[in-house]
């Protein structure tokens, strides 16, 4: 794949189905060329430390430590200060393995001491071995509010405490009124070399929504001439993880393809669908936007390069599409 490792490609991504989709492009894209935007609306504070699920997700993925099995969290985990926590009665509904302290420790006390969230995540990246530039959404704090019958829940509280139970009927971002974006993910929409932007398979409103209502994001990425691909996080109806099928139907939208493309709408150029959702390919055509059906699951590396590759491909082909008359 010569022609993918010389495109400059900048992905959003949010936790596990984004960070899954990264692992294939940064095996197949040169680690200058690969920049992965990541949603931090999820990040917290909680036992008095600073914790960005998102960013340490695709951290453990790209450094090969992360907990497969488990599907979040660090390989070859421990869980003794949880164990001491539950002694003395703390709070443990959101586990935290003593390797993964160290990690919030780390990010706790260098924010403490004045650097900002894309700094400590450069420090945390270098000390994993992390070679893909990796920046926080924004440096200002964005916080997701779910929205339900009983009042609204923070993210954490609603995704893990709560396990996803509640009903939503909506989503609040808190501070986006004074958020601004990453300043290199700015730069990085209006570079003239920029060959793609990729949507990873992450939810589309709680992951993705809380990076395009940054300042300047959305209608950055409707006047790139780079082709914005997005990859469906829904297959056969079924969300492959998280809540974003249940949320759909809760916010009284259909649980298919079809509706997240049209969820995103103007903003894409091209959409990637499972093939078990081919027979949707035509009525997402009919919206403006160029379909590729191929298969989207990724159980292993060699699944997630191959849908890196189809990326690639398909970018390549919009972009030849987008090619002023004559050239």
């Amino acid at each position: 794949m010569t022609n993918s490792k010389q495109a400059k490609v900048l992905a959003l991504s949010g936790g596990v189905g984004g960070a899954k989709l990264a692992l294939g492009l940064a095996n197949i894209i040169d680690p200058q060329n690969l920049t992965v935007v990541v949603n931090t609306a999820d990040d917290f504070e909680h036992l008095g430390l600073s914790i960005s699920p998102d960013i340490d997700t695709l951290l453990y993925t790209l450094a090969g430590e992360s907990n497969q099995q488990q599907g979040w969290g660090l390989k070859n985990e421990t869980w003794q200060a949880m164990t001491m926590l539950n002694n003395f009665g703390g709070e443990t509904w959101f586990q935290l393995g003593d390797r993964d302290i160290g990690t919030h420790l780390m990010r706790s006390q260098a924010l403490k001491n004045g650097k900002s969230l894309s700094q400590v995540t450069e420090l945390l990246k270098q000390g994993l071995g992390v070679k893909t530039t990796i920046l926080p959404m924004s440096d200002q704090p964005v916080r997701t509010m779910v929205q339900t019958p009983s009042g609204p829940l923070s993210f954490q509280h609603y995704f893990v405490r709560e396990q996803c139970q509640p009903q939503v009927t909506g989503f609040n971002f808190n501070g986006l009124d004074t958020a601004q974006a990453q300043p290199e993910f700015l730069q990085l929409l209006q570079d003239p070399n920029l060959g793609v932007v990729v949507i990873c398979p992450s939810n589309p409103f709680v992951s993705v929504e809380p990076m395009l209502q940054l300042p300047n994001v959305k209608q950055l990425m409707k006047h790139t001439s780079a082709p914005v691909i997005a990859v469906s996080p829904i297959v056969a109806g079924l969300a492959i993880k998280g809540p974003a099928a249940k949320m759909m139907q809760e916010l009284n939208m259909p649980t298919t393809a079809l509706a997240v493309a049209q969820y995103y709408g103007d903003l894409l150029d091209g959409f990637i669908i499972d093939e078990s959702d081919a027979d949707q390919a035509s009525a997402i055509a009919k919206l403006g936007i160029e379909v590729l059906v191929v298969p989207t699951i990724m159980k292993n590396l060699d699944d997630k390069i191959a849908l890196s590759e189809q990326v690639m491909k398909f970018s390549q082909s919009l972009a030849v599409e987008n090619l002023p008359c004559g050239l």
